[in-house]
């Protein structure tokens, strides 16, 4: 049995010992398949599905703006939908005495993806922003029910990715829905910045337990809804350039370590037929370039379709390597990137600059909508 075999063999078994394994009723469950620590994925392709359509909502980000216009695959919050979608608050100096609760933007991610295949649709919610009812919060104010959402991916355990569980308890459809993450997720970590280090608040792994939240540890890459989705565990590390956060440590052992890689980013991808893959990143601490080659790697598609996400180029630590980064996505040629968060001002404007055509600007409240080519969709 060659490599690639012995990885399905682990898939199927751990699918079927997986708490959230298949109970013939889809609406309760979310099918997870995950290598078992007992099995290294070796390099060999993973068959990742094709999807029919794809969509995101941006939930959480450090843009509002109800002024965009709609782009390409991107439909914008108009201010007509917030009249109709938002919940009215008291505004006794607003003739009429209402005004409209709008979403948010905050220093934080949260995105909300809709897979569709075949007539099968399925949800899941990436990341939770900032704030303990920022994500749902927004969710409410765009129209969406967090009942809908059958499981949840965190991109890595910094607080601007999962403070928002918090306001998510007691709103969910389900009890033990799944949480996919890191190990590292747990780790204490600061930011050595000069004078006083800043220690990043940490999620606690009782209390999620405690709420009901199915907690399910992956290093490796592992399949959401039959294959559908992959979420990518550790990304390999190859460029030259894209060398982690130097300031950023760890607590272990009882000391304050560098831990400049952050080993528990994780990206999620998917397969839009016909027209390549779809990749999303949180903060993309292993470094955008890396992940999108990671991503390659894992499925065997070569071609990039779109990148959203944050690509953590902001600031003085990580503006010297904006250039490189730009220059690998020109060669990677995606059709649509939409860099979000921590991307930055400079490297989001060098980013729009040099690849026109398939940057667009992001917003909390726009939708990304991706569909398979019609010649996938025919067949």
């Amino acid at each position: 049995m060659g490599p690639a075999e012995v990885a399905d063999a682990g898939l199927s078994a751990v699918r079927e010992e997986q708490a959230v394994c298949d109970t013939g009723n889809d609406a309760e469950v979310t099918p997870v398949e995950a290598l078992p620590t007992s099995v290294e994925w070796k390099g060999d392709v993973l068959s990742l599905e094709p999807v029919d359509e794809l969509s995101v909502l941006t939930v959480c980000d450090n843009v509002m703006d109800i002024l965009l216009p709609d782009e390409g695959p991107a439909k914008r919050l108009s201010l007509a939908d917030m009249a109709r979608l938002a919940p009215m608050l008291e505004a006794p100096t607003i003739l009429g005495g209402k005004a409209a609760d709008v979403p948010l933007a905050q220093h934080g991610f949260s995105a909300l993806v809709e897979i569709r295949k075949g007539s099968r649709v399925r949800q899941l919610l990436y990341d939770t922003g900032l704030t303990p009812s920022g994500c749902a919060g927004n969710l409410r104010r765009l129209g969406k029910d967090p009942a809908d959402i059958e499981a949840i991916v965190c991109s890595h355990g910094h607080f601007d990715h999962t403070t928002g569980l918090s306001g998510l308890i007691g709103q969910l459809g389900r009890a033990r829905l799944p949480v996919l993450l890191h190990p590292e997720f747990w780790a204490r970590r600061r930011l050595a910045v000069p004078g006083e280090p800043f220690e990043l608040p940490t999620t606690s792994r009782s209390a999620l337990e405690g709420a009901g939240f199915d907690i399910i540890e992956q290093r490796q890459p592992s399949f959401l809804y039959d294959r559908s989705v992959l979420i990518t565990g550790e990304v390999d590390r190859v460029t030259g350039f894209e060398k982690g956060f130097p300031i950023h440590q760890a607590w272990r052992s009882g000391n304050w370590e560098p831990d400049p890689l952050i080993l528990d980013d994780q990206a999620l991808i998917a397969h839009v037929a016909g027209r390549g893959l779809f990749v999303l990143t949180g903060c993309g601490h292993a470094g955008v370039i890396n992940t999108c080659r990671y991503a390659q790697r894992l499925t065997g598609v070569p071609k990039l379709h779109a990148v959203i996400g944050g690509f953590h180029l902001t600031g003085p630590l990580f503006e010297p390597i904006i250039g490189d980064t730009v220059s690998a996505l020109e060669q990677l040629a995606p059709d649509l990137i939409v860099p979000a968060h921590c991307t930055g001002w400079k490297a989001t404007h060098a980013i729009a600059r040099r690849l026109p055509g398939a940057f667009i600007q992001n917003s909390v409240g726009t939708t990304f909508h991706l569909t398979a080519a019609a010649a996938a969709r025919a067949g």
